[in-house]
């Protein structure tokens, strides 16, 4: 009798902060099991004085509903708070989905993380 194990998706979330931006970095599957973990780094990083954060895509496989909530979440929360929010790294699946959904329209995107580092240093200087 032989028994198969499912593999469990890893998910990875980590802060840290470059040039006083936060930089989350977000890898494997997006989904609602993975979404507190997620919700917990945006929130620390959004105490953070400068309430500039950025949301590096690049390694997520996989973002359900709850995943993208999350992000909505964190971007109305921002706005609110006079900080800022952006993504880099979408693509793929996600890119699709951000699409599907219109919110492309809703998040600032830039294809990496140190390209959007650039950005928010050129626009404070």
């Amino acid at each position: 009798m032989s028994s198969q194990h499912q593999h469990a998706p890893t998910f990875t979330v980590s802060l840290t902060l470059v040039d006083g931006v936060a930089v989350v970095r977000v890898g494997g599957e997006l989904d609602m099991v993975a979404a507190p973990a997620l919700r917990e780094q945006l929130r620390a990083a959004a105490r953070l004085p400068s309430q500039r954060v950025v949301v590096d895509m690049t390694d997520v496989s996989f973002c359900d509903s709850v995943g993208m909530s999350e992000l909505i979440v964190a971007l109305n929360n921002s706005q609110n708070s006079g900080g800022r929010l952006v993504l880099s790294g979408v693509r793929g699946s996600l890119e699709r989905l951000l699409y599907r959904t219109g919110l492309h329209n809703l998040f600032e995107r830039h294809a990496t993380w140190q390209e959007a580092l650039r950005q928010m240093s050129a626009e404070r200087s």
